[in-house]
């Protein structure tokens, strides 16, 4: 057989173990643990958000914080992490026109060294959170809109599993092209790298948080000492997660049903911002990694199309029958994603593109961290951030 054969077949089998073999990732039925009939507690709950220039967000998303029906004590800590935009002052204009829940606007100033602007807030956030004796945070990003009963779904779901970490992966937007396009790869991709059944087994075979949306145990948080043991971390969830899995406690990671991202990515550029400021990071800043990530990429998503094409065109019938089989079974395990985007099926025989794409992304994130500029975000740049401190 040809050379270009046995790398379809080697593609293939990739293929048919991570259909396999992978906990299922492509799955998308991991949603907040049911709960348990007679096992009804309310306890104190503060919310969390770091905002740095989120006023163009802020109108969709604080509002539904602020009208959530949880049955027991619950208030907003919001913290102003050096917006230049009113981010903190429109909070409050918000919370006078609308009420509900209490909420407290403060602002740290800016971070001390060692720290990410996001860490930082949270610090100061739950600092002051926890002077109200709360028995749980909930920790959610600015941009992220809750229905009115996800509060108290959440925390049902932790008190009555007894789970220490409660995290949502939000539903993104998903309006224009690039969206489309890249959105929904986006969390399928992470859930390849992290499949939520191996995070929620009761013997785990992995860690990882959401960050736009994790309820945590107070007294949890405080034995993994966050976000001090994790105050570089640009990937600041999957080191929250790590914290917290050290220090003995349980977690819980699925899809959200109630809770969505209304930050815009409208074109492919923000899109590739997003993606680029932190792929590196994950890989630890490793050249070793890099080469092996992209290798694996253009293995598993790149030779499929390649073989197809190639074998059809050259007669080479094995490699266009593995390379089909592959794209095939590549663009099914893409379809429930989908679905649960409410998305056309189009873009599932266009993942090869998109991870081609991603394989762009996270080089321009090498690129970047070797020029300086590591990862950039709203005006600051952390040149060398650690990815998932394991202290």
């Amino acid at each position: 057989m040809s050379t270009l054969a046995w790398f379809s077949i080697a593609s293939l089998a990739a293929w048919l173990w991570l259909l396999l073999g992978q906990g299922f990732f492509w799955r998308t039925d991991q949603r907040l643990p049911p709960e348990r009939p007679g096992g009804e507690r309310w306890p104190r709950v503060a919310v969390v958000v770091p905002a740095r220039d989120e006023a163009e967000v802020l109108p969709l998303s604080l509002p539904s914080l602020l009208a959530q029906d949880y049955p027991g004590v619950a208030e907003v800590f919001l913290v102003d992490d050096g917006s230049t935009d009113g981010t903190g002052r429109l909070a409050v204009e918000l919370a006078a026109r609308d009420g509900g829940l209490p909420l407290t606007v403060v602002s740290p100033g800016e971070p001390e060294p060692g720290w990410t602007g996001k860490l930082w807030a949270l610090r100061h956030g739950m600092a002051l959170a926890r002077a109200r004796g709360p028995e749980f945070l909930l920790l959610t990003d600015a941009d992220i809109a809750h229905e009115p009963d996800s509060l108290r779904r959440l925390v049902a779901a932790a008190v009555g599993n007894d789970l220490d970490l409660v995290s949502q992966m939000a539903r993104l937007r998903v309006a224009s092209f690039w969206e489309r396009l890249v959105v929904p790869a986006f969390v399928y991709f992470f859930a390849q790298l992290y499949p939520f059944r191996w995070i929620n087994r009761a013997r785990p075979l992995a860690t990882a948080a959401a960050g736009g949306c994790v309820l945590l145990r107070t007294e949890t948080a405080v034995a993994a000492d966050v976000p001090e043991a994790i105050r570089q971390a640009v990937i600041d969830d999957v080191s929250l997660a790590r914290a917290v899995r050290r220090a003995g406690g349980r977690i819980w990671l699925g899809l959200a049903e109630r809770v969505d991202s209304v930050r815009p990515y409208p074109g492919l550029g923000e899109l590739w911002r997003m993606v680029a400021r932190s792929a590196y990071a994950q890989l630890r800043h490793s050249p070793l990694l890099l080469a092996g990530t992209v290798a694996g990429l253009a293995l598993v998503y790149l030779v499929p199309p390649v073989a197809l094409v190639a074998g059809a065109w050259g007669g080479d019938a094995p490699a266009a029958w593995a390379g089909g089989a592959a794209w095939a079974v590549m663009a099914g395990t893409y379809v429930p994603m989908l679905r649960y985007y409410r998305q056309p099926l189009w873009p599932a025989p266009l993942l090869p593109f998109t991870a081609f794409l991603y394989l762009l992304m996270t080089v321009d994130s090498a690129v970047r961290h070797y020029r300086g500029r590591g990862a950039a975000w709203k005006g600051r740049t952390y040149a060398r951030p650690e990815a998932a401190p394991d202290r």
